[in-house]
């Protein structure tokens, strides 16, 4: 396969259209929709949960930014600071995502004195639904792409280099992966959430998502020089990991 699809969905003067965006966006739509949804099942206000909606937006934004110019480019961006800003360019981290969206989660719940346990294991579900919209977005710019391989699925990227070589798609693998986790959380919740302790489905998140991204890092091609053995994406992962089973294991132990 050659995935040779062009970015750019409609160019007018200015103004640029990209799968990205409109991916990115109807990722968020949902999410706000699915959010939505479980605040009202839960007796909980419409108004909060757009309002929180939109400062999880912002604050995730943020965090996905500065964690790719951290994590990943610090001495690029540190050296042309006047881009940090064109997120156009390219540039998130899911791991910067996720402690931008921690972060400002906990600071709205202490201005409005909402009690965030009861409120963050409605919040987690949705999430892999937004990620997963963000990597099939990934894959039609032709970034963040896979190792070689030889597989008779691998896929060829002329976007990404001039003298293409056939690499995993590992953007779907972790869209696949996603989906997957969206459903279970989802059909958890549904099924069980009257007998879960608090906090049970985000540290189920936590531990799926970055369990599963890091065996997916090993299809996934370097992104910066000094990744050896694990990749940086791996290393950020296992503070997400051991966190989790911990808390897992020590929920288990009090039932």
């Amino acid at each position: 396969m050659i995935n040779n699809i062009e970015p750019i969905i409609l160019h007018w003067h200015l103004i640029n259209i990209r799968w990205y965006g409109v991916l990115l966006a109807l990722g968020v739509l949902l999410s706000v929709l699915i959010i939505v949804k479980l605040f009202k099942k839960n007796n909980l206000k419409t108004e909060e949960a757009l309002d929180l909606s939109i400062w999880l937006a912002i604050g995730g934004l943020i965090g996905a930014r500065l964690g790719h110019i951290l994590f990943y480019e610090a001495n690029y961006y540190f050296s042309h600071p006047s881009e940090i800003i064109f997120i156009n360019h390219g540039g998130l981290s899911s791991h910067g995502l996720t402690i931008g969206l921690l972060l400002t989660f906990l600071i709205y719940t202490k201005i409005k004195k909402l009690e965030w346990k009861k409120v963050i294991d409605l919040l987690v579900i949705p999430i892999p639904l937004l990620a997963m919209f963000i990597r099939i977005g990934n894959f039609f710019n032709s970034e963040i792409v896979g190792r070689a391989t030889d597989l008779p699925w691998g896929v060829y990227f002329p976007n990404y280099e001039n003298n293409p070589i056939l690499r995993h798609p590992t953007q779907l693998y972790e869209a696949l992966l996603l989906f997957t986790i969206y459903y279970l959380l989802f059909t958890i919740y549904k099924k069980y959430s009257n007998k879960l302790p608090q906090l049970f489905i985000f540290h189920l998140f936590l531990i799926l998502y970055f369990g599963g991204r890091f065996l997916l890092e090993f299809t996934k091609e370097y992104q910066t020089s000094w990744e050896g053995l694990l990749t940086a994406g791996q290393w950020l992962s296992l503070p997400f990991i051991f966190w989790s089973i911990y808390w897992l294991s020590k929920s288990q132990m009090r039932v």
